[in-house]
């Protein structure tokens, strides 16, 4: 059996001739997706894989891919090829969404070896090993490997999953299909997560899923509001973010919580329409008024909250009068930031039978509009943020002259960035920010030691 030690660039096996294989892992789409790369990195290394970066030379190379749009589809096709042009000797191995969805069409392309989609994921691991001959040793150390990634792959952030699966089958999304019915996780074991994920130096959770409202309803006596009490009872957690929530999840049982300053002040909204006559074609659960009443009850219970959302515009039977009311509503809530889609068809959706679809000319020109919308109150947002102090949790810098330029994100989600010769990675600093610069980042001046 292996002796491991660790070196600069990971836990390295002290072996007398076995070269100890590497694997990359390259992660699309959502932040549930990098949960589940995660789970994957900590599997491959537990099996005696060293994790490299994207573009470092590896033995196997893993495109955990999104299928969300006919784009996100066509970005996994490019990385895979990539990858084997990278590596030609390497396992290429399509997992995610897309592998879920389309498997036949990833096992049609010359450059993967193995399809895997999201069910079979638990067994990735071993179907690698199969194919390479078990040509590792199974680390012995256990969960003390979680300590042994390379420093290039540690994160300031670390995603959590909650929750997995939807059953709520919106017209005109996949998800259903590629993620399954809804299920949550025992509370018990995602505290017991976080406690790892803290003890590798992660100051900042996110708590990912498909559905977080939905979060216990198959567990008994488990709610998303009990989970994140327990969370914060139970962990050292520093900062606590949900990815992702629905109009219909804010009730005050849950904006209460936002008392405990380590709860992070931004909220995601996906809006996808504000048109009800859009809505109902959506399958979506709230109507516009819902969604307006849920954004002002964040407000007043988190005066320096930021909201940002998703639109989708061009869905199916969108007309020019609900196009105006859905850019309506997006003017009068003053988003910090929205996401703009364009529809795109899904095979396997029900709105991919539907007829009305925008034509290219004008939904183009709606997206257009939208995005125009987005830009200005992203910079409203920021401009109205000048002179505020917020916790920053720096991640990256960038070398200038003597010092350094970092980079890091606000508690309510805006990117901050300060000239320091003090190494500043994966610290939390308090910072008072400062004008808005062209690139998106706020000038910020750190106005207390970090910790």
């Amino acid at each position: 059996m292996d002796i491991l030690a660790f070196s600069d660039t990971g836990l390295l096996p002290l072996t007398t001739g076995r070269r100890q294989p590497s694997v990359s892992i390259e992660t699309h789409g959502c932040k549930l997706n990098q949960a589940d790369s995660n789970v994957l990195a900590r599997e491959f290394a537990q099996a005696g894989f060293r994790i490299v970066a994207n573009d470092e030379p590896s033995d196997v190379y893993v495109v955990n891919s999104c299928t969300v749009t006919h784009v996100a589809d066509r970005k996994a096709r490019h990385s895979l090829r990539a990858a084997r042009r990278r590596n030609p000797g390497a396992t290429i191995v399509a997992t995610g969404c897309y592998a879920q969805r389309a498997s036949g069409e990833l096992r049609g392309l010359d450059e993967v070896d193995i399809v895997a989609g999201n069910t079979a994921k638990p067994v990735l691991v071993r179907q690698v090993l199969e194919r390479m001959g078990g040509a590792t040793q199974p680390c012995a150390v256990g969960d003390d490997l979680d300590l042994a990634f390379s420093p290039r792959a540690v994160r300031t952030r670390a995603m959590v999953k909650i929750q997995e699966g939807c059953d709520q089958v919106c017209a005109y999304c996949i998800v259903p299909k590629v993620r399954g019915r809804e299920r949550s996780i025992p509370s018990a074991d995602i505290v017991a997560e976080i406690r790892r994920n803290l003890a590798r130096g992660h100051k900042e959770i996110v708590l990912t899923g498909t559905q977080l409202g939905s979060y216990g309803f198959d567990l008994d006596g488990e709610t998303l509001a009990g989970l994140l009490r327990r969370i914060l009872r139970e962990s050292r957690v520093r900062r606590l973010r949900l990815s992702s929530l629905q109009p219909q999840d804010i009730d005050s049982e849950l904006l209460a919580l936002w008392a405990d300053p380590r709860l992070c002040p931004h909220f995601h909204l996906p809006l996808q329409s504000g048109s009800n006559s859009v809505l109902r074609r959506m399958r979506r659960r709230y109507t516009a008024e819902c969604y307006a009443d849920a954004v002002a009850r964040i407000r007043a219970a988190i005066p320096v909250v930021s909201i940002t959302a998703d639109v989708i515009v061009g869905f199916p039977g969108e007309e020019d009068a609900d196009f105006e009311a859905s850019y309506a509503l997006c003017e009068s809530l003053a988003f910090a930031d929205m996401h703009v889609f364009p529809y795109s068809v899904r095979p396997g959706t029900s709105a991919a039978h539907y007829d009305g679809a925008a034509d290219s000319r004008t939904k183009a020109a709606r997206v257009a509009r939208m995005l125009s919308l987005a830009k200005t109150q992203f910079t409203a947002f920021r401009r109205a943020a000048r002179g505020q102090v917020r916790p920053v949790l720096w991640e990256e810098s960038r070398a200038e002259g003597e010092t350094a330029r970092w980079y890091g994100l606000t508690d309510n989600y805006l990117r901050a960035t300060v000239s320091s010769p003090r190494n500043l990675a994966n610290f939390i600093a308090p910072a008072r920010l400062g004008e808005l610069s062209d690139d998106g980042t706020i000038s910020a001046e750190i106005v207390r030691p970090t910790a």
